[in-house]
């Protein structure tokens, strides 16, 4: 089992590399939502590295959920991934799964102050493994699916949100709570659906966004998500780093341009890949920003 789950790991969910993404989303909510609150007094405990340890159980909750349920659709359209090719059990991953989330479940019981948030959180992950009890009517609509599924990114941003207006005592309800709700939404919803939009020439059974609407008509969708996700930033930002406003400004800037390119020219390259990129600069300046601001102050 050991040998086919990492396998597992390697292919569909990188362990150390997720384990410390679970951390840089965790510690990005919760500094952004101190630092615009003007707390800059620290109590880093135990507390905040269960927090990023229960970010990346769940997201593995989520791949593993996403793969179980999918499990007749990749037998036929990606017949070489790890479970539908056989090369991984069912029972691996469940058991795995279990192991994981239930650490991450035991430690929050025992140190955190949120339990509501998270049992907010495992419900709505339950609810969305089971396709909310529709899933005849969800499964066949990419609206649909992406409607009742990918606000999980908000669930996740107010158990971090939760736990931290908790400890230090921080009014639950403001526009940087509010504002941080939404970051991480954003860019997760942006490349959900921009990995769906493809040039004419390269379209196949695969269900995707540009076969609905027209890949124009998607992609300026996608447009209007990004420039809603930049508002949320330059608000979070603004308080802290007026240079970082500058360079996210550049960077939505470039990103809009890419995206009128491949309005014209489809064939040019992947949109998926330009929002990638821009999201890697975009979530990289956003932490650069709080370290700037830890180490230096106000800019």
């Amino acid at each position: 089992m050991l040998k086919r789950m990492h396998l597992y790991f390697k292919e569909r969910y990188p362990f150390f590399a997720r384990l410390v993404l679970g951390f840089i989303v965790f510690l990005e909510i919760y500094f952004i939502v101190l630092l615009n609150n003007g707390v800059t007094q620290f109590n880093i405990t135990i507390q905040e590295f269960i927090g990023g340890y229960t970010v990346f159980a769940f997201l593995y909750w989520l791949r593993v959920a996403d793969d179980l349920k999918d499990y007749e659709t990749d037998i036929r359209l990606f017949p070489e991934r790890p479970l539908p090719s056989g090369r991984v059990q069912k029972k691996d991953i469940i058991i795995s799964c279990l192991i994981i989330n239930g650490l991450a479940i035991a430690l929050n019981i025992i140190y955190m102050n949120n339990l509501i948030f998270l049992g907010i959180l495992y419900v709505y992950g339950f609810l969305m493994s089971r396709w909310f009890f529709a899933r005849n009517k969800i499964q066949p609509s990419l609206v649909l699916a992406v409607i009742t599924h990918n606000p999980v990114q908000m669930i996740v941003n107010l158990y971090i949100i939760s736990f931290t207006c908790i400890k230090y005592a921080i009014p639950p309800i403001s526009l940087y709570t509010i504002m941080a709700l939404f970051t991480l939404y954003f860019p997760a919803l942006i490349w959900e659906v921009s990995r769906k939009i493809k040039a004419p020439k390269d379209e196949n059974d695969y269900t995707t966004y540009s076969k609905i609407f027209g890949y124009k008509k998607a992609t300026i969708f996608v447009l209007v998500l990004t420039i809603l996700d930049i508002i949320t930033n330059f608000i979070l930002v603004f308080n802290l780093n007026k240079i970082s406003v500058g360079v996210l400004f550049i960077l939505v800037s470039w990103m809009t341009w890419k995206f009128i390119e491949f309005i014209k020219d489809p064939e040019k390259y992947k949109i998926v890949d330009k929002v990638e990129t821009y999201t890697y600069l975009q979530e990289t300046t956003m932490l650069i920003t709080v370290a700037l601001y830890l180490i230096v102050g106000k800019i």
